[in-house]
């Protein structure tokens, strides 16, 4: 029987690499490896051997350029050791093949910033969007309720709906390059979470519950395959009921509401891939 491997990056500021890592294994990966981003320019570990990326939250060489542009830069640039490639000409050609790939927080950012998402019309390297200052201009440490877009090819959030998770970021206000771009979100149902009332059904734009000013209340895209996906908030804080906030004053499932989409990565990998 196949197994089903993936890879967490690691380095160079990033620092939920180990919760990513236990949120796949939890899900029920066969292979989970934590790998620093110099392994893979060396040459020494090939990303075409894994299935799932995962780019975990962190602060990328400190922010020092807004958060994760420096790295975005680096995995654009940087050679692979023995090859012409860049690392990211190995993350399209990954996507390419119809493997999975997740970034949180700071991966998600910089997934934005390298084009990966939301990459309309498969445009994969060419930035339509970014993420900026929350409009609060302060670091947002809170937990928000996250409604589902049930109609996104996201494979990650199928058969969701209302999702609760914990934000950390001080640039999570995603910020479209013009109008027609998030139309096309929207038209294209790529606009996979968006921060919500208590109701976890009814975007808004109000403070607290949407922690950043987010356009369109935008806290998570896809590409039009469904098999990239970036969110702000962190599914891997919310994998066992001991993480909720209220555990204590609340009946509720052993299992967290992030392991789920997780879950859904390892089942779409072993049906589709495998």
């Amino acid at each position: 029987m196949k197994q089903v491997k993936v890879l967490v990056l690691s380095g160079n500021g990033i620092n939920c690499e180990r919760e990513m890592a236990f949120a796949c294994e939890a899900a029920g990966a066969d292979q989970v490896d934590i790998v620093h981003v110099a392994e893979i320019l060396s040459g020494r570990v090939k990303l075409a051997d894994y299935h799932f990326l995962n780019l975990p939250g962190g602060f990328c060489d400190g922010d020092d350029l807004g958060s994760a542009k420096a790295q975005a830069n680096r995995l654009r640039h940087a050679p692979i050791s023995g090859s012409e490639q860049s690392l990211a000409d190995q993350i399209k050609a990954f996507i390419a093949d119809g493997k999975l790939v997740l970034g949180i927080c700071n991966g998600f950012q910089m997934m934005v910033k390298l084009g990966l998402l939301p990459a309309i019309g498969g445009t994969y390297g060419q930035q339509s969007m970014s993420l900026t200052f929350n409009d609060g201009g302060r670091f947002e440490d809170r937990w928000t309720y996250l409604a589902v877009d049930r109609d996104s090819p996201c494979v990650f959030t199928k058969g969701l709906e209302r999702l609760y998770f914990p934000v950390r970021h001080g640039e999570g206000k995603l910020v479209a390059q013009d109008s027609a771009t998030l139309q096309m979100l929207e038209d294209k149902h790529l606009s996979v979470l968006k921060y919500a009332e208590d109701d976890g059904v009814t975007p808004t734009m109000e403070y607290p519950l949407n922690p950043n000013g987010s356009q369109n209340a935008i806290a998570g895209l896809c590409d039009e395959t469904g098999r990239c996906f970036g969110l702000m908030p962190h599914p891997e804080a919310y994998l066992h009921r001991t993480h909720h906030p209220r555990w204590t004053r609340e009946e509720l499932p052993d299992e967290g509401m992030g392991l789920w989409l997780f879950q859904n990565a390892i089942q779409t990998i072993r049906e589709e891939i495998l």
